[in-house]
């Protein structure tokens, strides 16, 4: 709700503020929960879980994940969000295989406002923002806007932040008709942290950075200071909806992303092949009356240092609706949407070491993509009694994806894929009365491969990926009584059997998106609990409790082998049954709530997560030890001139400074049959603070 997202959002971006989500784990490159973030629900990474906003989808067309980064302080431009876990029912978008993440923005005040909020905390982190609101005039119009930045130094050498965000939303309503236009405006500079801490390194030096570290003419080790993600992303809604009658009303939004941005990095003793250029000869020569009279050096120059760019420029547009009815025996829902999304990724060389006759700006590379992506569903609840419904749920989706042009490494893109899917769900919902409600569900999704898993699978496993499919079973019960104090609880079973997988290798691409592989038969199976106890109005207590396998059911290994001369080859080996890439078997949740005076609120919270694996081989050397941290927070709205209109925050993040890394990637090699192992983790900050106002 508004309340919780409000109390919650101090420190830290989206994963960091949904943590007490069942199942979620949350993951920081730069320590801190700033910059990039990420999450991953019942182990299922960000690119699986369909994301909208208003309605509005929000996952990229062409990675299919979301970049929090790009859009810095949603959080307080939202009224509410709602998280599903499993398939879920349809919404826009692509098919959920992990979760749906459905986020409201920030409803119309009926007075007029202004709000300025701060935040200070630790590694030099600063957040502002202003937000003001005209409330509703007598002819039903309204306009509301949010301007927030925010500057970090990050736990992780040179992890910078410096973003800024603009929301505005102006709106119109009479008793029948709503017409709303949103604005959503992201600017992100930061500095690459992608590569992680090397293992051997995590002892000396948590910090550590190789993001543009280079080695200099007297032998000495350098950081280019260059090394940052730059990216601009901002979208435009125009929404509508009419009732017609009391049964009857339609809603629909056309929508419009725009994107464009640039990696840049320092490449020390780069091949000139990699930008398609040949080797030349550099010399020194002495010169008499114009004439060559000495050669005092010729190098065969093949490799230089060199500062190069990323660019990603894209538009994404389309548009969405929905026509639902209410009668007495139940609720109908027929929706549906069409987007295109038109990008081009190319790439600059900035600068050369050695140069001759370079132009300047010099393009190495570049491929442009169009996907185009329909989708319709029609979904219904039927009232078969007062105690017992049940309801149906058809999704159809179409998508034509074509790349054209050549990657970054000269590889020709010139492909058409063509998806077609089906996704079905069906439920039952049964309430004896009115505290106790028992429910069953199997839903249908399936999956289209993104377009790093097209095109970089092929090149490091030397296999083809293809769609994939998930039939979700889902049963549970939850129990609600409200009788001097407040309790609920609920437990959930779940069994998602998964036909080609995608799942993580645990490696990344140049750019630090990860890379996934198809795996044949596989399982994630669990079980959720939650619960809440209101004792009295002073104390609350409530958790939730995860206990999951996520499992392969006959996993082949694939790794590169060399023997006593350094030839390479590839090695297959079958494992068999194997755990999941990044699936703990334990997620847990806690938290107190204390409340000595009225306004004065004291939370402590505890979340665990279990030990997890980092590729598909359940070899301990690549793992993630499990680990707990407590976090303390303390809201107060003091009464000021008989008046309550300051909140203040004080929040203190992993009290006991636990060292421990949510996240990591690396893999295996074997020599003269001998298995060695890499690996690079993202260590997070040990105890932080922050303030907000």
């Amino acid at each position: 709700s508004a309340t919780q997202l409000k109390s919650a959002n101090v420190a830290g971006d989206m994963p960091t503020i949904l943590e007490q989500t069942p199942s979620l784990v949350s993951t920081s490159e730069n320590g801190t929960g700033f910059g990039y973030s990420n999450l991953k629900i019942r182990g299922t990474d960000m690119s699986r879980i369909n994301a909208t906003i208003d309605g509005v989808p929000l996952n990229d067309a062409e990675s299919q994940g979301v970049y929090w980064v790009d859009l810095p302080d949603l959080a307080s431009s939202l009224e509410a969000i709602q998280v599903q876990r499993g398939v879920g029912t349809s919404t826009n978008g692509a098919a959920a295989f992990g979760a749906t993440i459905n986020m409201r923005t920030t409803q119309t005040s009926d007075k007029a406002y202004g709000e300025i909020q701060s935040m200070a905390g630790s590694y030099q982190t600063f957040r502002n923002s202003v937000a003001a609101g005209t409330g509703v005039n007598k002819d039903g119009f309204s306009f509301d806007m949010r301007y927030s930045n925010l500057d970090g130094k990050g736990y992780i050498d040179r992890a910078f932040t410096k973003h800024t965000s603009v929301n505005a939303i102006g709106r119109w309503q009479n008793e029948n008709t709503m017409i709303k236009a949103i604005a959503l405006i992201g600017e992100e500079h930061t500095g690459i942290t992608w590569w992680g801490v090397p293992d051997y390194m995590m002892s000396t030096s948590r910090t550590y950075n190789p993001a543009g570290e280079y080695t200099d003419d007297k032998g000495a080790t350098q950081h280019y200071d260059g090394e940052t993600d730059n990216y601009r992303q901002n979208h435009f809604h125009l929404h509508a909806l009419h009732r017609f009658n009391q049964k009857l009303d339609i809603n629909g939004a056309l929508f419009y992303t725009r994107g464009l941005g640039y990696y840049q990095e320092y490449k020390a003793d780069r091949k000139l092949s990699k930008y398609g250029l040949p080797p030349f000869m550099l010399g020194s020569n002495r010169y008499v009356n114009g004439a060559v009279v000495d050669t005092f050096t010729q190098n065969l120059i093949k490799k230089t240092d060199a500062i190069q760019q990323k660019w990603l420029d894209n538009h994404f547009y389309g548009g969405t609706f929905s026509l639902n009815l209410r009668e007495s025996f139940g609720t109908f829902t027929l929706g549906g949407g069409l987007n295109q999304y038109r990008g081009n990724h190319y790439g600059f060389v900035k600068w050369m070491k050695y140069n001759v006759g370079l132009p300047h700006d010099y393009e190495w590379y570049r491929s442009k993509s169009l996907k185009t992506d329909y989708n319709l569903f029609l979904k219904g609840t039927f009232d078969l009694s007062s105690r017992l419904s049940v309801y149906g749920d058809l999704q159809t989706r179409g998508i034509n994806y074509t790349m054209d042009g050549f990657d970054d490494d000269g590889t020709r893109l010139d492909k058409t894929y063509n998806w077609f899917f089906v996704n079905p769900k069906a439920g039952i919902n049964y309430a004896p009365d009115t505290n106790t409600r028992y429910y069953a569900s199997v839903g249908v999704a399936n999956r289209e491969p993104a377009r790093a898993d097209l095109k970089d699978a092929e090149k490091t496993t030397g296999n083809k990926v293809t769609d994939e499919r998930l039939i979700d079973y889902e049963a549970g019960v939850s129990f609600a009584k409200i009788a001097g104090t407040v309790i609920s609880a609920s437990a959930n079973l779940f069994y998602m059997d998964y036909t080609n997988q995608l799942v993580l290798t645990g490696k990344l691409n140049d750019v630090g998106d990860p890379i996934m592989t198809n795996v044949k038969n596989s399982y994630r199976a669990g079980v959720e609990l939650m619960s809440a106890w209101k004792i009295d109005n002073m104390l609350e207590l409530q958790g939730n409790l995860t206990l999951m396998q996520s499992r392969i059911k006959d996993f082949t290994e694939s790794a590169l082998a060399y023997d006593s001369d350094w030839n390479e080859t590839t090695q297959t080996k079958k494992l068999g049954d194997r755990a999941i890439s990044y699936s703990p078997n334990l997620v847990a949740f806690g938290q107190v709530k204390f409340t000595p005076v009225e306004n004065y609120d004291f939370y402590l919270t505890y979340k665990h997560v279990g030990k997890q694996y980092f590729d598909n081989t359940e070899n301990d050397a690549r793992s993630l030890s499990g680990y707990g941290t407590l976090n303390a927070r303390f809201d107060m709205m003091p009464e000021i001139a008989g008046r309550r209109n300051i909140t203040l925050q004080f929040l203190a993040n992993n009290l006991f400074g636990t060292q421990y890394s949510a996240n990591a990637y690396g893999g295996n090699w074997y020599e003269q049959g001998v298995e060695k192992t890499w690996a690079y983790y993202y260590p997070s900050a040990g105890m932080t603070f922050a303030v907000k106002a």
